[in-house]
């Protein structure tokens, strides 16, 4: 573990100098309550673990993965308002703290302070442009066409969640200068954590206890927000299944990425593997 909490912290501190420097303080003060409240930072130690298993080092990725984990934070201020969900992470959302006009200046800056950490490198512009117009289209469509089929559902969770989990991971890559083939690959299996990560999303909207899970449940029902336990016949446990199944599809992509020598079975190798297998489990 303590590999894996060295690499947080890298990203943790990083973070927090990118917030430092927010101008003016009113904004500062509201990105900082959005991105430093918690989270599990699963995105951006995607990034990083993807940058050491492709041959490059922790610190060549550090900037990629804050500004991942800045586009999703933005995100999240916008779920928080359509959703009218007034907590996150535990604490009072964006829009319940500061009301709608700032919440939505806030995002405005977070997506800000993360484009000018990928204006360097122009495939980096690229890989991210091409996830929030993915990620654009899945939440116009969850608003409008109310997916009432598993195909339906599960194209929506590709663009809502699989598609950053993909960037992070292909900027990972992108920053240890992987070739082509390795970046998808990354992109394949960091897809598939995502679909997975989000089935159990929603099976934790189901079945979990709110003050474990550190926000209202029932919420994809009250909303009626398509959830896969919502759109199919399938259970929670049957919903978890899919959500193996897309984690062994995860597993075999990254088994296809052409990995340096001494570093297939290094231990950042070894955490990815562990994320899709724990992403179908976690409780929180």
């Amino acid at each position: 573990m303590e590999y894996l909490e060295s690499r947080r912290d890298r990203v943790e501190a990083r973070l927090e100098a990118v917030l430092d420097g927010v101008e003016p303080s009113e904004l500062a003060d509201q990105v900082r309550h959005v991105s430093l409240s918690g989270g599990k930072r699963v995105r951006p130690t995607v990034t990083v673990l993807a940058c050491e298993a492709a041959g490059g080092a922790a610190d060549d990725a550090v900037d990629f993965a804050v500004g991942i984990e800045l586009v999703h934070n933005a995100s999240l201020v916008i779920d928080d308002i359509i959703d009218d969900s007034d907590l996150r992470r535990g604490v009072p959302a964006a829009w319940a703290e500061f009301g709608y006009g700032p919440a939505i200046v806030a995002s405005d800056g977070l997506l800000g302070e993360a484009f000018a950490l990928f204006s360097s490198d122009p495939e980096a512009m690229q890989v991210v442009s091409e996830a929030m117009v993915e990620l654009g289209e899945g939440e116009a469509s969850e608003l409008v066409e109310q997916p009432s089929t598993e195909a339906e559902y599960m194209t929506l969770a590709r663009r809502k969640t699989g598609a950053l989990f993909r960037a992070a991971a292909e900027l990972g890559a992108i920053a240890a200068d992987a070739d082509g083939y390795t970046v998808e690959a990354f992109g394949d299996y960091a897809e598939g954590v995502g679909v997975a990560f989000q089935i159990r999303d929603d099976v934790l909207d189901e079945v979990a206890d709110p003050g474990e899970l550190g926000k209202p449940t029932g919420q994809d029902e009250v909303m009626e927000r398509p959830s896969i336990v919502q759109v199919t016949d399938l259970s929670p446990e049957e919903a978890d299944e899919r959500a193996q199944s897309e984690a062994k599809a995860a597993l075999d992509a990254l088994s296809r990425a052409r990995i340096p020598d001494g570093r297939r079975d290094g231990q950042a190798m070894e955490y990815l593997r562990d994320l899709a297998e724990f992403v179908v489990v976690r409780e929180r």
